[in-house]
């Protein structure tokens, strides 16, 4: 059985994990349209600039983060001036470090959604007299629907399973910022190899589900397709 403390990470992970995916979805969908769209010279820099959390270590990117955002930095002086406090070791601060850390499993799905649906669709909205708000929902996202589900469903695992991150971020504070990784990490550390060991299996059976899930999604929409 799960204990108490277990459970509390379990809830908290998922209310990181959920809220993030959300914040993504506003914040990813915008940009990674203008990343499929433009022809500007930033495409490429910004590009890289949104991929960088897959190949950056975690502890270097919660550093700077723990940095920006920490008494003496930019954004927690801003934070500060507008009566916030600081946000390292609180549970808005591992919303922020999750969000810079899972964009580009959220960005780069809708991306390719964008660019694989072509510029047809959108010419014949535009003859109809549809404004491009209103082709944009009514024809864009329909198409695109694949890349947000798989976005979605790809940033929010990516935010369960993230470590380096949240502890350099949020510490690990029971109730406030102790994620499920953390409390593994506690166990292990405790030696307390079979609470680790039912925490990390039920971890292990959540991601193979996400997974598994994906691949009938996938598998679903290519019959659709080809039929």
């Amino acid at each position: 059985m799960l204990s108490e403390s277990d459970l509390q990470a379990i809830g908290l992970t998922l209310q990181v994990a959920a809220l993030t995916t959300l914040i993504l979805l506003m914040v990813g969908t915008p940009l990674a349209w203008w990343l499929a769209r433009t022809r500007s010279w930033l495409k490429k820099p910004l590009g890289a600039l949104v991929a960088l959390p897959i190949v950056l270590p975690p502890s270097v990117l919660g550093f700077y983060l723990l940095v920006a955002m920490g008494p003496h930095g930019s954004v927690g002086q801003w934070t500060q001036a507008l009566g916030m406090g600081v946000l390292p070791f609180t549970f808005a601060g591992l919303v922020v470090a999750s969000v810079f850390y899972s964009l580009p499993f959220m960005v780069q799905p809708i991306q390719n959604a964008f660019e694989a649906m072509g510029t047809r669709s959108l010419e014949v909205a535009a003859s109809l007299r549809a404004s491009p708000l209103d082709a944009f929902f009514s024809v864009v996202v329909p198409l695109c629907k694949p890349g947000f589900f798989t976005g979605a469903v790809m940033c929010f695992a990516h935010t369960v399973g993230e470590f380096g991150v949240v502890l350099m971020v949020g510490g690990n504070i029971p109730g406030v910022t102790r994620v499920v990784s953390v409390q593994i990490y506690d166990h292990v550390e405790a030696m307390e190899y079979s609470d680790a060991h039912r925490l990390a299996a039920v971890m292990l059976g959540f991601s193979f589900c996400v997974l598994l899930a994906l691949h009938f999604y996938n598998g679903t929409r290519r019959k659709g397709v080809s039929s």
